[in-house]
This record gives C-alpha cells, structure tokens and sequence, in this order.
C-alpha cells in the first residue's frame, strides 16, 4: 500500500506543474466542457506512462551501477529542490494563465492522442522524468514494488485530470490568481517531500 501511495504523490508532483498539459486541459474544458478535457487528460496519463516505462527500463539496466545511482541521487535532489523554489516563487508571483487562445473542437479519440502528444513534447515532462522520475523509480524496482508503484502513479495521473477537467468545466472561471497560488503552493510542498526522500535515501547509501 505505501508504494500505491508513494507512486500516486510522485504522479501528483509531476501533473501540478502548470505547464502545457494543464492549460490544455483547462482550455477544453471552457470550451467544450469536461468530458472531452478528461479525455485530454487521459491522454497525458498515457502519455506519462511512456516515459515512466522509458525510466523503468533504463533503471533496470543501470541501477546496479553505483557511480549512475550516486548521479541520479545529485541530480534528482538538486532538480527537485529546484522545482520547489521555481512553485514557491509562482506562490508569491504568480503568473496569469492564457485560456482565452481558441483551442479548437476535438473529439475524444483527437483529445486522448492530442494529450498523449502534449505529455510526451512537454519540456517539464522530459526534465522531471530523466531526474527526479529515474531517482524515485530506480528505487522502487530494486525494491521490487515497481508494479504497486506504477498503479498508484497512473491512478494519481487520472484522478488529477478528472478532478481538473469537470472542476474546470463546473466553475469556469479558475484562471485567476488564487487558483494559480493554490496548486502551486501544493506542488512545491510534494517536491520538497521528495527531495526530503531522495536525498536522505542516496545519503543512507553512499554516506555511511
């Protein structure tokens, strides 16, 4: 169960960074309402898994190694650090998110594809996955509660979409700066939680 729970926060700490994905999201459901902004959703879950099967397999291989867990222990901490500062100033400055742009009418199979795409193009998708997904996820596979993991982080990647799409369509006005505030100050509290653990993990192994 705490490796359910464990992946379903790792998820939540990559899919509330407001970034490309979750704009998509909120565009579709202003527009056209929240099943199709869930089926966007969706898409971007797969989309994640992509990359968390691409980090699986490339742990697999390398995490026997020492000196590429001592790099991924460096890296992970200082880029989750990172993200923590980067969601803390969007807590005292935050930005104000673009939903007028047309997003255009999709069907559900185009929303699905079209979100797979956003999640496997986005830039913060790619950086959080080759630190901070390839720390948490190397771990979990040596521990050998990789398949309990995954469960928990796709389960997290679909109840987030779900609650921002059909939370998006009911109020359809959450653009403004509260809401900004809210989900980032909730994210830089995860990437703080998992650089706490990243970081006292690699120090138990490499600092004795």
């Amino acid at each position: 169960m705490e490796s359910v729970w464990t992946g379903f926060m790792l998820s939540l700490s990559l899919c509330l960074d407001l970034g490309i994905v979750n704009v998509a999201i909120l565009r579709t459901a202003l527009q056209q309402g929240g099943h199709v902004a869930f089926a966007l959703g969706v898409g971007s879950a797969v989309g994640d898994m992509v990359y968390f099967t691409m980090a699986v397999l490339g742990a697999a291989t390398l995490a026997a190694w020492r000196p590429f867990r001592f790099c991924l222990w460096v890296f992970g901490s200082v880029t989750l650090l990172w993200m923590a500062w980067r969601m803390i100033h969007a807590v005292l400055h935050p930005k104000a998110l673009d939903l007028s742009e047309p997003a255009g009418r999709l069907g559900y199979r185009t929303a699905l594809l079209t979100g797979i795409g956003l999640a496997v193009a986005s830039p913060t998708s790619i950086l959080w996955f080759a630190a901070v997904g390839g720390s948490v996820i190397a771990s979990s596979a040596r521990q050998g509660k990789l398949v309990a993991f995954a469960g928990g982080f796709g389960l997290g990647g679909v109840m987030f979409s779900t609650t921002l799409a059909y939370g998006a369509a009911a109020l359809r006005r959450v653009g403004g700066t509260v809401f900004v505030r809210t989900i980032s100050f909730a994210s830089a509290i995860l990437f703080l939680y998992f650089a706490v653990r990243v970081f006292l993990a690699g120090l138990k192994e490499f600092v004795r």
